[in-house]
């Protein structure tokens, strides 16, 4: 209630300037809250694709099971390298006439086909990032206006009245001060939050680029 109060004494630039931040923070604690729920789905679901992918004795038997691992983009690079790897077999099996030991005509068409998907998937996981950048790089600044507003309005109440009495230059400070403080207040999360999550959607983006590299030695073994 006392915020309350304070916030309808304010000056109609100041409750614009906090109006501004509180929108600010309520969008990038949104975004922290979503990414940071989509990030831990998808570290879990990737580690336990990559222990299926890993013990599974045949492509198939992963196939089978991706949608359990939807949450992973491991799951549709997969997909990708998979229908790929099919089209490529199906098509040397017609020109073999049905001979079993089958090779594939290009391992460059599988990984381009796989890095398409890493990069539409990387993209994915970086969504709504910028956000959290711009809360952290924009609202100090936000904060600064109202600053320097707040000191304005002192300063022009000195010099209405001729007295640098308390009473007289509080309202001003007390304005400058709550704006700086919700522009940092709004700031200080976006930008430990932005960082956080970032190097989790990097070590995200080191194990797509590994099973790619893994994928493509598997079917190189096998197929090639």
């Amino acid at each position: 209630m006392e915020l309350l109060r304070f916030f309808l004494a304010t000056g109609w630039v100041a409750k614009v300037v906090l109006i501004i931040l509180v929108l600010f923070s309520l969008a990038s604690w949104s975004v922290i809250f979503g990414k940071w729920r989509e990030l831990t789905s998808a570290a879990k679901a990737t580690e336990r694709f990559l222990r299926v992918f890993r013990k599974a004795s045949r492509l198939n038997e992963v196939s089978s099971e991706i949608q359990k691992y939807r949450a992973s983009p491991l799951a549709p690079m997969f997909q990708a390298g998979h229908s790929e790897l099919e089209a490529q077999l199906r098509s040397a099996q017609g020109s073999a006439g049905g001979d079993s030991n089958l090779k594939i005509k290009s391992l460059d068409a599988i990984s381009r086909a796989l890095e398409r998907v890493r990069g539409s998937e990387l993209e994915r996981l970086q969504r709504a990032l910028p956000m959290l950048a711009t809360t952290a790089s924009a609202t100090p600044f936000i904060g600064l206006f109202g600053t320097v507003w707040g000191i304005m309005n002192t300063f022009r109440a000195i010099g209405a009245t001729g007295s640098t009495s308390i009473l007289t230059v509080a309202p001003g400070i007390a304005e400058a001060l709550i704006n700086t403080a919700a522009g940092l207040l709004a700031a200080i999360p976006a930008v430990v939050a932005y960082n956080h999550l970032l190097a989790r959607v990097k070590s995200l983006n080191r194990r797509m680029e590994d099973f790619e590299l893994e994928f493509l030695n598997l079917v190189e073994r096998n197929f090639n």
